[in-house]
């Protein structure tokens, strides 16, 4: 008996679909589909794309440097006595740092003023004895030779007289040297030698100083990627601050912005074979000592911006097989797919640099529901319910 039943079942399957629906025995609404059971449209939001001037942020990885950084080493030998500051510190220009033994820098100090004496005391000699054979010269009293000897020992005197000074005042500064100073302002790093160290002089590095105010960042920038700036700019798709002012701004390690801007600098016009980069370096003030030799931040160039740009949300921007999409509300209140080409971020949304025009509406929420063609209803607005709701009341 199953199996006497089973021919009838096609035959009711057909019978049921060329029945009526419901609504059309109400003489209701038609379907877009054939016998009028078509598709419903599903809902989605929408926006307008706008055209607008946006400002454009670029980000890059920097590290910070001391604007200078200078070795600080003796200029003599001598036994190191003292260390007279405290290292890590701020150091002020001309602050004594280390002190050497100055006792054989003070008995070489007197002898070369001893020698400067004795031969200016030669050459007082001299001259009065060129003084005594001139006027014999002329009565043919004394030789030519005598002449020319007593004038020659008053130029070699004077010439002694010149060396003794020069060596005097090579004494003294040595002395001076003994007495190592910081070259500039800023902060010192640790002393290498210790107290009674034999200092070789220049050959011996004592500490560094490193000027933190203001504060140099080093960041490299892809050289791909200033190819391409380089063409939005030539193109008219990009409007760089005049005059080159790049506002340069610092995102800190836990994600903070430093309270301080600067400016570019320096740009480097090779491309650094080592990593493929543009190095620039920009300026900031540190007056709080904020920022230390070293750190790595996130350099941020401001002022740049891009005109007549059309910006759409992440979320209304689609990955299919030929590259990234949109869907677009048309004439007819259906979904359809527009290939787009993206620029660089803006906020939350991408920068829709060729594939849409401004005022059309695109999809927003709602495209994981449709596909290419399919109908769409629009959604209202949360403002426009709330009007409608208080024109109800």
């Amino acid at each position: 008996m199953r199996f006497k039943q089973l021919p009838l079942i096609p035959i009711v399957l057909v019978l049921a679909a060329c029945s009526p629906s419901n609504g059309n025995e109400k003489g209701g609404g038609k379907g877009h589909g054939p016998m009028g059971g078509g598709m419903p449209a599903s809902e989605v939001t929408v926006m307008t794309a706008s055209v607008q001037s946006l400002p454009v942020t670029y980000e890059y990885v920097g590290q910070t440097a001391g604007s200078r950084e200078v070795e600080v080493r003796a200029r003599v030998t001598g036994i190191l006595l003292s260390r007279n500051f405290k290292e890590g510190e701020r150091v002020k220009k001309g602050q004594s740092l280390f002190t050497i033994d100055p006792k054989p820098f003070e008995a070489a100090l007197q002898r070369a003023v001893a020698d400067v004496a004795a031969a200016e005391a030669r050459l007082e000699q001299s001259k009065r004895n060129a003084a005594r054979l001139k006027p014999l010269y002329a009565e043919k009293a004394v030789s030519q030779k005598e002449h020319d000897d007593a004038v020659s020992a008053e130029q070699i005197g004077a010439a002694d007289v010149a060396a003794a000074r020069a060596r005097l005042t090579e004494a003294r500064l040595n002395l001076e040297y003994t007495k190592v100073e910081a070259p500039v302002s800023g902060v010192s790093t640790r002393a290498v030698p210790s107290e009674g160290t034999l200092v070789s002089g220049p050959s011996v590095l004592l500490t560094t100083v490193v000027q933190v105010d203001p504060i140099w960042v080093n960041f490299g920038i892809p050289d791909n990627e200033r190819a391409r700036l380089q063409k939005e700019v030539e193109a008219g798709r990009l409007l760089l601050p005049k005059n080159g002012s790049v506002e340069v701004a610092l995102r800190l390690a836990d994600g903070s912005i430093y309270q301080h801007t600067g400016r570019l600098n320096f740009s480097d016009v090779r491309i650094s074979t080592a990593t493929g980069t543009q190095e620039a370096r920009a300026e900031l003030p540190n007056k709080e000592g904020v920022l230390r030799p070293g750190q790595f931040v996130r350099v941020l160039l401001r002022g740049a911006t891009r005109p007549n740009a059309v910006t759409v949300p992440q979320r209304a921007v689609m990955e299919g097989p030929q590259g990234k999409f949109v869907y677009v509300v048309d004439e007819k209140s259906t979904a359809s797919p527009r290939p787009v080409e993206v620029g660089d971020w803006a906020g939350e949304n991408w920068i829709i640099t060729s594939g849409l025009k401004g005022g059309e509406q695109v999809i927003v929420d709602g495209v994981m529901k449709i596909g290419p063609g399919a109908p769409v209803k629009v959604a209202e607005k949360p403002a426009e319910k709330k009007e409608a709701n208080l024109g109800k009341k």
